[in-house]
């Protein structure tokens, strides 16, 4: 399996990427520069567009521009005009809370995570897009791996800090989880961070800190493990064409001396992935 970095950046925590099929591009964000980037396939080219506040992660959305998630709340972005309009604030008397890992379910709702900047006490929340930002799920540390199976009727979520990814039956219809149990869990110096499922309903999860991938069976049993070039892998999606690539953000915040750490990576698996859904605003 041959890994290869995509573009020249070089982020500081680089974070959800994700495929889009109209433009056959990668967007994905670096939390702290603050910034949203485009990698274009075909050329390598990467554009970058500056943020107002962190931006933890992001969507694609049906009118073809985006919905960000900054640190006080949810924004729709054009990227044609740099344009962003908020959709809803938080946080705007706590500049200790940020919004952090997000995912779109198979139905278009995005789900985004809240957590406390700096010292990780478990004030976060986990929300789900509605006509407003509906708390789901309290208590949480530092949000992560949200993605759900290929026929939408199970949901994946790590609070990284315990090194846990827990899954639960999902109403989709409704947009409901039900009670979480355990599915897998890493061992030191990984925490379980950004995942993505593929067509066989496998998990794959970066292991921030693990310098690694790691493919999870339905069953939560480890399938491969698929060493990494960065020590900080922070999440995954699959993209280009037919969706056979999988793409790796990472992040340089903690060993910036060390040269290869932040970049974007892509290799092929061997297996394929599916398309993001996109938010209906």
């Amino acid at each position: 399996m041959t890994l290869r970095q995509l573009g020249k950046t070089r982020d500081i925590l680089g974070e959800s990427p994700v495929w889009c099929d109209r433009l056959k591009a990668l967007w994905w964000v670096d939390i702290l520069a603050p910034s949203v980037r485009r990698l274009i396939l075909a050329t390598g080219e990467v554009e970058s567009w500056q943020m107002p506040e962190p931006v933890g992660s992001l969507a694609l959305s049906e009118n073809g521009g985006l919905v960000v998630a900054l640190s006080t709340g949810l924004a729709a972005f054009d990227p044609g005009t740099a344009k962003l309009d908020w959709i809803a604030r938080l946080h705007e008397d706590r500049e200790d809370l940020r919004l952090n890992d997000g995912r779109t379910d198979r139905a278009g709702r995005f789900w985004v995570g809240s957590m406390r900047r700096a010292d990780y006490e478990a004030e976060g929340r986990l929300y789900r897009m509605g006509r407003a930002l509906e708390p789901v799920r309290d208590g949480i540390q530092v949000p992560n791996s949200l993605a759900w199976s290929p026929d939408g009727r199970r949901i994946y979520f790590a609070d990284s800090p315990t090194r846990r990814i827990e899954v639960a039956d999902y109403d989709a219809a409704a947009g409901t989880p039900g009670p979480w149990r355990a599915f897998a869990a890493t061992e030191p110096p990984g925490f379980p961070d950004g995942s993505a499922v593929d067509r066989e309903g496998f998990l794959w999860n970066a292991e921030y800190g693990g310098s690694r991938l790691t493919r999870y069976a339905p069953d939560g049993t480890v399938d491969r493990h698929v060493v990494l070039p960065v020590r900080y892998p922070t999440c995954c999606a699959f993209g280009g064409p037919d969706y056979a690539t999988l793409f790796v953000t990472s992040g340089s915040q903690e060993n910036r001396e060390e040269p290869g750490q932040g970049v974007l990576l892509a290799l092929e698996p061997g297996v394929q992935g599916l398309p993001e859904a996109r938010v209906r605003l």
